[in-house]
């Protein structure tokens, strides 16, 4: 049983509440900048946004939301935005109970954008640790990219548009990225977003003229900032996807997840890197990694069921493709590397069933027309008389190259091999894992094929086994306090609790202690979780509780309920101090008092 740990948290899309429901963009914009805020705070597992956004729109109660995606709170919100003015309200639930842990409402200018979700991520992180234990938190989480409100607005419009992975929503990024560059050309992001479109479009079409669109857009945009993890994302999709560059590819993947270890995309990059040179074993290990904070992606499963369909275990690899399917029904590549899993599995049954279900599937009579090739025996009703017509003779940008495995086993070795040199020539993505496609297997005797290998995957071509990022990387165990120190600050704590009650206060936060010590808040919780054993609520609640139980067992306050008695003592909620006391106490209140009145 998978264990959820406590500091853990995803942060659902914030709810659009503007009068104009085109502002959607604005509200997604400002959750994406919050998740990755709080990635930026080592020891904290943060759903990613592909797992976090799959609840957009949709009435699941948050318990349910926490045990698919196996963390213990999470974030709602919303954004009202009108003219210059914005309020954003959010939330932090307790996933576990739905308690809610902490709330708030902050109206602003739109000029304050940057500050108030940098606010809202420190506070959300602050909730966290006083919760759930010790984390190091910077001073800042968020700074501001540009001082230009409509260039930061256009870049949101652009991200928005681009993240709905289809050829209208990237050209329309595209534009809108152009169109925050030209409000402010220092403004780093958007030249990254262009970049990424045109080095995605390279891979796919082999076009030399999309690859120099990417080097000359992202050569810009690392002029003005090269500590984007967006960046070295895109960068690492250029020299990979585009350039089959193998060992820079695999350096910028890395820079990425050195800056934003919760971006999976750049940790999937890298697992499909290590699958087209053939190291499934890391490949593999990276994909289980990002499916446990980015558990529900399409993409995540679709690029575990590669490696298990590179690696002829074509029944995981279906199984692989029905979790990317119960996400995206309409994933267009878990729909081709299903129909190529029943073809290899020769069921014939099966694939012509899934393709009635998926109509939508790129090429059915050529997928129907291999099987028929590949099992010429099988009494299934199929023409084979028009297939040399209709199959292409080139290097196609389909997501599988049916036409490609159709000369293979039509007998056409000589011309597939043309259409596969022309295809890694070009550096076409549908290409990249030949060396490894099971539907290639009858060319591997060529002379042509075997060269084609060595050429692509040249030892001098491949990532060296120097290490790469570290996949759970927490520098937070390091003492932050010398032994002196902690004793000394330990006995300074002890006088301002057991002498002055501090904790009476029932606003009393980590932060508010911590000045009163003279102590970083990330010492104080250092402090509280190492040599104490306790997080800040559960040290400071173990005091209030001890006042409590002699405030209610002395017949002076019997007019007084225990509520009262819990806020004079300083808890500031029932839910709170009912749940902490059965927790010490193994009994309710009421049932404790009545025990122990004399």
């Amino acid at each position: 049983m998978t264990v959820t740990p406590d500091k853990s948290i995803a942060v659902l899309p914030f709810v659009n509440m503007s009068a104009d429901p085109e502002n959607e963009y604005f509200s997604d914009g400002i959750t994406e900048e919050i998740i990755n805020a709080l990635t930026r705070v080592q020891g904290l597992k943060v759903t990613s946004r592909t797992s976090s956004f799959a609840f957009k729109n949709r009435n699941v109660d948050v318990r349910a939301i926490g045990r698919q995606l196996g963390v213990a709170t999470v974030l709602e919100g919303s954004v009202r935005k009108a003219k210059n003015n914005i309020r954003i309200t959010a939330q932090l639930i307790q996933a576990s109970d739905g308690f809610h842990l902490w709330s708030k409402n902050f109206d602003r200018e739109l000029e304050d954008i940057f500050a108030v979700q940098d606010e809202i991520s420190l506070l959300i992180a602050d909730q966290i640790r006083e919760n759930f234990g010790h984390l190091e938190i910077r001073e800042h989480l968020i700074e501001a990219p540009t001082q230009n409100v409509e260039a930061y607005n256009l870049y949101l419009k652009g991200r928005y548009h681009h993240l709905k992975w289809d050829s209208e929503g990237i050209e329309k990024g595209i534009q809108y990225y152009e169109q925050s560059i030209a409000q402010d050309p220092t403004f780093a992001l958007p030249y990254f977003g262009i970049g990424y479109s045109y080095a995605m479009r390279a891979s796919w079409r082999g076009d030399e003229a999309y690859m120099q669109k990417a080097e000359d857009y992202l050569k810009k945009g690392f002029r003005i900032d090269d500590q984007s993890y967006l960046g070295w994302f895109a960068r690492a999709t250029l020299n990979f996807w585009a350039k089959w560059d193998f060992k820079s590819g695999r350096r910028f993947y890395n820079k990425a997840m050195a800056l934003n270890p919760s971006f999976t995309e750049a940790e999937e990059g890298l697992a499909e890197l290590y699958t087209a040179v053939g190291d499934f074993e890391k490949a593999m290990a990276h994909t289980r990694n990002i499916l446990t904070l980015n558990p529900l992606s399409p993409n995540h499963y679709y690029t575990k069921g590669v490696i298990h369909y590179l690696s002829r275990d074509y029944p995981k690899a279906l199984e692989s493709m029905e979790a990317a399917l119960k996400v995206d029904p309409n994933f267009g590549f878990a729909i081709e590397m299903s129909l190529a899993c029943y073809i290899l599995l020769k069921d014939y049954e099966k694939l012509d069933g899934f393709l009635r279900e998926h109509p939508q599937a790129e090429r059915p009579e050529e997928c129907r027309a291999l099987y028929k090739l590949m099992y010429p025996d099988e009494a299934i009703g199929i023409g084979l008389s028009a297939i040399p017509s209709r199959v292409h003779k080139g290097a196609d940008s389909t997501l599988f190259p049916w036409h490609l495995f159709l000369q293979v086993y039509l007998g056409h070795h000589e011309l597939a091999l043309d259409i596969l040199e022309e295809g890694v020539r070009r550096r076409m993505g549908p290409m990249i894992n030949f060396s490894n496609i099971p539907f290639l297997q009858p060319l591997h005797p060529y002379e042509r094929f075997r060269r084609l290998v060595d050429s692509t995957f040249s030892p001098a071509a491949l990532p060296d086994g120097a290490a790469e990022a570290p996949m759970d990387a927490d520098s937070s165990g390091r003492p932050l306090l010398s032994e002196q120190e902690v004793q000394q600050f330990l006995a300074a704590l002890s006088g301002l609790l057991d002498e002055e009650q501090l904790f009476l206060d029932s606003n009393l936060s980590l932060k508010t202690l911590a000045v009163q010590l003279g102590l970083h808040p990330n010492k104080l919780s250092w402090l509280l979780n190492e040599h104490i054993g306790k997080n800040f609520n559960e040290f400071i609640n173990s005091y209030r509780l001890e006042v409590f139980k002699a405030k209610a067992v002395d017949p002076a306050n019997s007019h007084l309920t225990l509520l009262a008695l819990a806020y004079e003592s300083g808890f500031n909620s029932k839910t709170v101090f009912n749940d902490f006391f059965k927790k010490k106490v193994g009994a309710t209140p009421r049932a404790w008092v009545r025990a122990n009145k004399g």
